[in-house]
């Protein structure tokens, strides 16, 4: 709050506790703040005093059903639940849609929750800038695309796409494409780049490329079928995501291509939904339980005051090969 106004926080502490030797332009500008934000007086005065509400918010900036229904979300789920086992701390999980941003800042710049836990930002999200603004504070799973110094947990998407990249060639494929994710997200851009960079040490040509706006099965088949019309004779495909690559099998399936032997099938995230694929799926495995662990107990260090905290993590990715490649 006290960023947000442009005064120190004993200037706020003076202000809403009526004290006086406060300037009128100062005064006004933290009220202002106050407004902005969403805070009480009783709020903002709890805030300052460092009391604790004893709870964290886990902020998916998806539509809920989406949320339900993904295991990506689950596993991270899993992970905070686990690293916030044993600690008096609750959890409390919302979704964020853009025409309700302002009040999902008033709660939790509200004083509502200690830290607020974020993924699957999209584009130039402004929240985890504003939240860092009121003072909240943020950890975000994926890497920002916007708002240096805020601290952020991703896996090694880049390496992980290069290393599925390279074993695609390694097994003698010529004309292999991906199905990337949404260009507005750095995990998509992320791991486009590493299959580029594959195609690139190889010789390989980097045109077969077709972008999904959402991380579904329905988002893949679709863009498997628009790969399929323009490159017949594909023989393998990088897909951005399991959850994806469900949907591209489904195509292959339809059109009686023979997995692997006419079209090899190379995800990633290494999702429960992977080893029971039709063929197994061969993946790029990422901890995704070990990502929300490893988010919160950022959350939690910046919470306690621990000195020396990075300003990110990257966690480590290995290719887990089965079947279909």
């Amino acid at each position: 709050m006290a960023r947000a106004a442009g005064v120190s926080r004993s200037t706020v502490s003076r202000v809403i506790n009526e004290e006086p030797y406060v300037s009128a332009k100062a005064r006004d500008a933290v009220h202002q703040a106050i407004l902005d934000l969403g805070y009480s007086p009783n709020q903002a005065a709890r805030t300052l005093a460092g009391n604790r509400a004893n709870a964290i918010a886990l902020v998916v900036s998806e539509q809920g059903s989406r949320v339900l229904s993904d295991p990506f979300f689950a596993g991270v789920l899993r992970g905070v639940h686990a690293e916030l086992s044993g600690r008096r701390v609750q959890l409390v999980l919302m979704m964020t849609q853009q025409d309700d941003e302002q009040d999902i800042v008033g709660y939790l710049a509200g004083g509502h929750v200690d830290g607020v836990l974020m993924v699957s930002l999209h584009g130039q999200d402004p929240l985890p800038l504003k939240l860092a603004d009121a003072g909240v504070p943020i950890v975000v799973g994926g890497r920002p695309l916007v708002g240096d110094g805020i601290q952020y947990v991703d896996s090694d998407n880049f390496n992980g796409a290069l290393e599925a990249a390279r074993y695609l060639v390694a097994t003698g494929r010529r004309r292999i494409a991906t199905i990337a994710g949404p260009k507005d997200m750095a995990v998509g851009m992320d791991r486009l780049n590493g299959w580029r960079r594959g195609m690139a040490e190889a010789g390989q040509p980097s045109d077969l490329v077709a972008h999904s706006t959402v991380f579904t099965p329905d988002g893949g088949a679709a863009a498997m079928e628009d790969l399929l019309s323009r490159e017949p004779e594909l023989d393998a495909v990088f897909v951005a995501a399991d959850i994806m690559a469900m949907g591209a099998l489904r195509v292959l399936h339809a059109q009686n291509r023979r997995i692997p032997r006419d079209v090899a099938v190379v995800g990633f995230d290494d999702l429960m939904i992977a080893s029971t694929a039709l063929p197994p799926l061969t993946t790029v495995r990422q901890d995704v339980e070990q990502l929300g662990r490893t988010m919160t107990w950022c959350l939690l260090g910046q919470l306690d005051g621990e000195e020396g905290l990075p300003p990110s993590l990257l966690l480590p990715t290995s290719l887990v090969i089965r079947a279909s490649a």
